[in-house]
């Protein structure tokens, strides 16, 4: 319940407890506090019965914790056999290689290419990607009636 709390933090609260109340009256604050939580906690476990006996028997291996968005997405990406196996297949080391190499060996293409200039391309090639592309032809445009409008 406090896990993050430290040493220094529990000797404040400690000398705050024993300023604020006297140590007369702490050990019986402790005592009605620690019934209060234990109370809570009882009504928390009975609610939890009660809804997962309201579920049926489909639902006797469910834990309130995966309601939880971190806690029912890292159980979906551990126990779903698709994912798994999907992750098990992907390599993102040699996936970067492979994008690293294609784009290195793109960069060395061009200066090759504009040593050697063509009016044609040669056939079996696609367009030439350095060359700009032609404006595409102007369509006549129809003429404007404001009484249409």
């Amino acid at each position: 319940m406090f896990n993050d709390i430290g040493a220094l933090e529990l000797v404040t609260i400690v000398v705050l407890a024993i300023l604020v109340f006297g140590p007369d009256k702490l050990p019986k604050v402790i005592q009605d506090v620690s019934g209060f939580i234990r109370k809570i906690r009882a009504f928390s476990d009975n609610a939890k019965q009660d809804i997962r006996s309201e579920l049926g028997p489909e639902f006797k291996d469910f834990e309130f914790e995966d309601l939880n968005p971190k806690t029912f997405i890292r159980k979906q990406l551990t126990e779903n056999e698709d994912l798994r196996e999907l992750r098990s297949s992907f390599d993102l080391r040699k996936e970067l290689n492979e994008v690293t190499d294609a784009v290195n060996s793109r960069e060395t293409d061009p200066p090759q290419a504009a040593a050697a200039p063509s009016a044609t391309p040669a056939a079996g090639t696609g367009p030439d990607l350095l060359k700009k592309p032609a404006a595409p032809a102007q369509e006549p445009r129809t003429p404007f009636d404001a009484d249409a409008t």
